[in-house]
């Protein structure tokens, strides 16, 4: 048995698949065997593998300063240039950029500068953040906090009630509609259900609420096109900041800029990670508005320090590698590639919504999700997650790499230069692998026959 604790996986676990290269949207195992990426690894990998513009990028970039910090006075161009670059992308004014190393220390950072501001602006009682139920916001003692999974809390002890976390009902009509509402109706009841959390608790109390545009984890959630406009205007009445954690929906992923494009958000502070570097080297961003920057910066001089930041905080490596990410993007309109090719993928899934094991069919862009379900009619999901386990390692028996997600949502994430065609190959694979899960479900009794 090897030392290796492996993440995010049951470590009574034994066989795992050993990848070694990989070429483009594909991945090879220490066999040979060729697989399909259609997760782009963990909903990151946009460019795919071995892009020698980006390997090149990252070797230049090591042989002329691999290291440095930028603690205490210290800085490096590429943190700069970075940092500007994202400030003029996003939509938040006068945006400033606080860089980590992954999705999870970004938002325990933006915890921190959340707590921080509403000390030294006199509004010592507003901390607590509202998060949705069944969302993922990473693992970090606090991004866990944040996160509404309970597999991610279950033996952890994370400290949900003392950082303050309140939990909103996730925007998904498929499962959250009662009565036949419309999803307007749908949308105004969650709506209403938030402004009378809000009330209850004090508008004094509350700091921020934080979401996803399009929940991955969680099973690849899509709100209603007019949940984020309605929830915003609520916020906004009541002083709470608007949050989006852009860490897998960012740069292209629904086929816009971010997600919050898609989704008509305007947020005030924004996670960025993932795709932010197409996963070659690790890097996240914490963004926060011009107007809580300026409130921190006289409080951290009378301490004589802003006492946060990791060792490889702006990591020049990892921003040069990000900055030619980026460049790339925008050179080889890879957004509008991917809200081509988007459209079509979403095309194909929606083949799928008839099949006996598939209860829902969603997604934006280049993210979606085939939701199985024990009964189509009721929509009644299966006792455990063990069909999606097993489509799961049907597909890649067949060559195909996916997550199930969220219990039994089969989730799918290629990387961003997926071509039409590669997403026929994609679609292929998966529709054998389901048809062998009908196969298994019917043997074993598991589907609901009317």
């Amino acid at each position: 048995m090897s030392a290796l604790i492996h993440p995010t996986t049951n470590l009574k676990h034994s066989d795992h698949l050993n990848v070694v290269r990989g070429e483009g949207i594909y991945v090879f195992d220490d066999k040979g065997k060729r697989y399909l990426e259609g997760l782009a690894g963990l909903w990151c990998s946009a460019l795919g593998y071995g892009n020698d513009e980006l390997i090149d990028a990252i070797t230049a970039q090591l042989k002329t300063l691999p290291y440095s910090h930028m603690f205490g006075g210290r800085t490096h161009q590429m943190g700069i240039d970075l940092a500007d670059k994202l400030a003029e992308m996003v939509p938040i004014s006068d945006a400033k950029v606080f860089f980590a190393n992954s999705g999870s220390e970004a938002n325990d950072s933006q915890l921190k500068m959340l707590h921080y501001y509403f000390n030294v602006i006199g509004k010592p009682k507003k901390k607590k953040v509202i998060s949705l139920e069944r969302s993922y916001h990473g693992v970090t003692m606090a991004s866990a906090a944040l996160t509404g999974l309970p597999a991610m809390h279950t033996h952890f002890d994370i400290p949900v009630d003392a950082l303050g976390i309140l939990r909103a009902a996730t925007p998904s009509y498929y499962h959250g509609q009662q009565d036949n509402e419309t999803e307007e109706g749908f949308v105004a009841r969650l709506a209403s259900d938030l402004e009378a959390m809000i009330e209850q608790e004090g508008s004094d109390t509350i700091a921020a609420f934080v979401a996803e545009p399009v929940g991955g984890a969680a099973g690849v959630i899509v709100p209603p096109d007019s949940y984020f406009p309605a929830i915003q205007e609520i916020l906004e009445r009541h002083d709470i900041l608007f949050w989006a954690d852009e860490v897998i929906c960012g740069f292209g992923r629904t086929g816009n800029d971010f997600g919050s494009t898609t989704m008509n958000a305007k947020p005030q502070l924004m996670s960025l990670a993932k795709q932010l570097s197409s996963a070659y080297i690790p890097i996240s961003a914490a963004i926060i508005p011009g107007f809580m920057y300026e409130a921190m910066r006289e409080p951290s001089a009378q301490v004589g320090v802003f006492g946060h930041g990791y060792t490889y905080t702006g990591h020049p490596t990892a921003c040069a590698a990000a900055l030619k990410t980026i460049e790339i993007y925008q050179r080889d309109k890879l957004f509008e590639h991917a809200a081509i090719v988007g459209a079509y993928m979403q095309s194909r899934l929606h083949e799928f919504a008839d099949h006996p094991l598939v209860g829902h069919v969603r997604g934006k862009g280049l993210i979606g999700a085939i939701e199985l379900v024990a009964d189509k009619k009721t929509r009644t999901p299966f006792a455990d997650a063990s069909i999606g386990a097993l489509l799961k390692q049907t597909c890649q028996d067949h060559g195909l790499l996916i997550r199930a997600v969220g219990g039994n949502c089969i989730a799918f994430c290629p990387p961003l230069i997926i071509t039409e065609l590669q997403i026929d190959e994609m679609m292929g694979l998966f529709s054998t692998a389901l048809d062998e899960a009908l196969i298994y479900a019917n043997a074993q009794g598991l589907l609901t026959l009317r």
